[in-house]
């Protein structure tokens, strides 16, 4: 009898979850998005030499209901027409990725999905890249580029990108050659400014830079679309919020369908340990001229250089003030620090901010672990190695759900908060280790 109840209740909550889609896109809309990239997928197999159409979980993010495009091991999802139903589990995170679940490696998407088909494709393509990376031989890498937060690592990103625009819109071969020499000019004197940034940097570009070069190939647009396209993204960009863990979506995928134009089968020559801005420049057979001060700032004048500089003067500053509130809140105040056993994360990564050598903040972040669910609306501090989160003490304890300054920890059995009345910060335990004190 409990077991039909139990039935009973999951069934209605997915007829809710399925009417209130319904609201927002049908199912046979849902079934042509996936035909959508299968046909593309098909078309472009050679690019990978590999079918990127597979299994695929999208998920509407506020209900957590599932549209897959087939079954899953378990027997979770049940057949709607062309399309397999469910509930997506509180302890998956959601967000635009590749996840193992229930026996098969899904491309996870976030509804709604683009209204423009060949954004819709790209994002689509993009994320079954991921899933299929680790047979490619990509490693799933997001490295650290905090520099990229830093004035002058902005400043010449931006120059890169500008130069990266106008290769975009050359009319000629040698206009073309001199854009992309500039572009990696600036590439090259930002990486002699920062040490270990060119390792790094790369790391991240191998992984979403060449998932979003395959969107961009997979996307079906044409020579004037994709161009369109790409420089539209770039411009987007630089409103982000941060570049830190976004720039590899705008910088591999200019080089990559400019040298696609060249060669069909650059993208395959590549590994898991290819220097990306070294095959470039051998690729585009670039000599990079002196890259001393004063030259890079004489090229800087035909792409907004003075203008670019003042911003990001402007911006640091703002940026100081804003990190002093932060440290204050999260490192110098009382507060609530989460070390990490087993745990996963979803966040947006268009408007994070480097503490220094303290970590990142993450204005919105939602974590999953053995000891629960933690959801931040309002700013946490990674630690720099990833082995731990800090946010604002609590003011809520109701039983085993505990929230504060704009966040809400669900704890599962097993564990509490502990208050250090040496110095007011909170810091989460094992109940048996509470028992040991």
């Amino acid at each position: 009898m409990k077991q039909t109840f139990t039935f009973i209740i999951l069934f209605s909550l997915l007829g809710q979850y399925l009417t209130g889609q319904k609201n927002m896109i049908s199912l046979d809309s849902i079934s042509n998005f996936y035909n959508e990239l299968k046909t593309e997928s098909k078309k472009n197999i050679e690019l990978w030499n590999k079918d990127l159409y597979g299994p695929i979980l999208l998920i509407n993010p506020k209900t957590r209901a599932i549209f897959a495009n087939e079954a899953d091991e378990n027997g979770i999802l049940k057949a709607a027409g062309n399309v397999y139903t469910g509930v997506l589990p509180d302890k998956i995170n959601i967000a635009n990725t590749a996840v193992d679940w229930n026996g098969k490696r899904w491309a996870m998407i976030m509804l709604p999905l683009p209204q423009n088909k060949y954004n819709r494709v790209g994002l689509l393509a993009h994320e079954s890249f991921h899933r299929i990376q680790p047979s490619l031989g990509f490693e799933l890498s997001n490295a650290e580029n905090n520099h990229l937060d830093q004035k002058e690592g902005r400043v010449y990103l931006r120059l890169e990108l500008e130069a990266l625009k106008k290769a975009l819109k050359s009319v000629s071969e040698k206009e073309l050659q001199g854009h992309l020499t500039n572009a990696l000019t600036f590439r090259k004197y930002r990486h002699n400014l920062y040490n270990g940034s060119n390792v790094s940097e790369n790391l991240l570009e191998l992984n979403e830079g060449m998932a979003e070069f395959t969107g961009v190939i997979i996307g079906g647009r044409n020579k004037t679309q994709s161009e369109a396209f790409l420089v539209d993204g770039i411009n987007d960009f630089f409103k982000n919020a941060t570049f830190v863990r976004s720039f590899a979506y705008y910088t591999v995928p200019v080089y990559g369908y400019l040298l696609y134009n060249k060669d069909k089968n650059w993208n395959k020559k590549m590994t898991g340990k290819t220097d990306l801005t070294d095959y470039f420049i051998k690729a585009f057979n670039i000599t990079i001229p002196d890259r001393s001060n004063n030259t890079v700032t004489k090229i800087s004048d035909h792409y907004n250089g003075r203008i670019i500089t003042e911003e990001e003067t402007k911006r640091e500053e703002k940026k100081k003030k804003l990190i002093a509130e932060y440290k204050s809140k999260l490192i110098e105040s009382p507060h609530f620090e989460i070390k990490f056993e087993k745990m996963n994360v979803s966040f947006d990564p268009k408007n994070i901010i480097p503490i220094e050598d303290k970590g990142t903040v993450y204005p919105t972040i939602r974590v999953t672990d053995k000891w629960g669910i933690l959801t931040v609306e309002n700013g946490a501090l990674m630690s720099p190695n990833w082995d731990k989160i800090s946010i604002s003490n609590p003011v809520r304890i109701e039983g085993e759900k505990i929230s504060g300054d704009g966040w809400v920890l669900e704890l599962t059995e097993g564990y509490n908060i502990e208050k250090n009345e040496a110095n007011d910060n909170f810091m989460l335990v094992k109940k048996k280790d509470l028992q040991k004190n």
